[in-house]
């Protein structure tokens, strides 16, 4: 594998990566920044070359996993779990979150918090479906717990319910009843908290009525 660098050129689709050519032939690609420390005639000897491949193994296993948080913040476990897909060393796998840690952007209690800000902001849920979804995510007990502090099940229900309650203003009391169930219901409220909510959306009707 040995060999004297012959060329250096830029990938047509990625320009961040440059094909390295020893002797004539492609040998390998890096990233542009790693490949701008090397020029043409420089000879590369196999542990030079190995080392290379793997520095650019963990920079772009770094780089995938930041793509991956654009989209969203995510737990640590499911940023593992995402590594783990892309079939990584699993020492490139531990320095990617150890890098991802240092730079802030794995934070699970950090985490716990925006999933729970979010759902109440857009999709309040009950408790009960909040902490599946975070055990999901994979947070620990004591992180749920916290993140969830005292949230209030029938205050998230009506939130959820205020928003559509004039789109059903027509409905008679016992269809009212079945949707307000169902749309709670999806949402993990239980009985108790969703026949309190009824209640409440009956005499908010009743008093734009009145």
């Amino acid at each position: 594998m040995a060999g004297t660098i012959t060329a250096l050129r830029f990938q047509g689709r990625n320009r961040e990566r440059v094909n390295v050519f020893l002797d004539g032939q492609f040998a390998f690609a890096l990233m542009a920044t790693e490949a701008a420390r090397l020029r043409k005639g420089q000879l590369l000897t196999d542990a030079q070359i190995a080392a290379l491949k793997a520095r650019d193994e963990r920079q772009l296993a770094y780089d995938q996993a930041v793509r991956y948080l654009s989209y969203r913040p995510r737990s640590r476990a499911e940023m593992e779990r995402y590594l783990r897909r892309k079939r990584l060393d699993e020492s490139v796998i531990s320095e990617t979150l150890e890098r991802l840690t240092q730079a802030g952007y794995l934070d699970d209690e950090a985490f716990a918090r925006f999933w729970v800000e979010n759902r109440s902001t857009f999709r309040p849920r009950s408790r009960r479906a909040l902490e599946y979804e975070l055990g999901q995510k994979g947070l620990a007990r004591q992180t749920i717990v916290e993140a969830l502090g005292d949230l209030d099940d029938e205050a998230a229900a009506w939130q959820a319910i205020e928003r559509v309650l004039p789109r059903w203003s027509a409905l008679d009391t016992d269809r009212l009843r079945q949707k307000i169930a169902g749309f709670l219901g999806r949402r993990g409220f239980g009985y108790e908290v969703i026949n309190a909510v009824f209640e409440k959306a009956c005499q908010a009707l009743r008093t734009q009525e009145g």
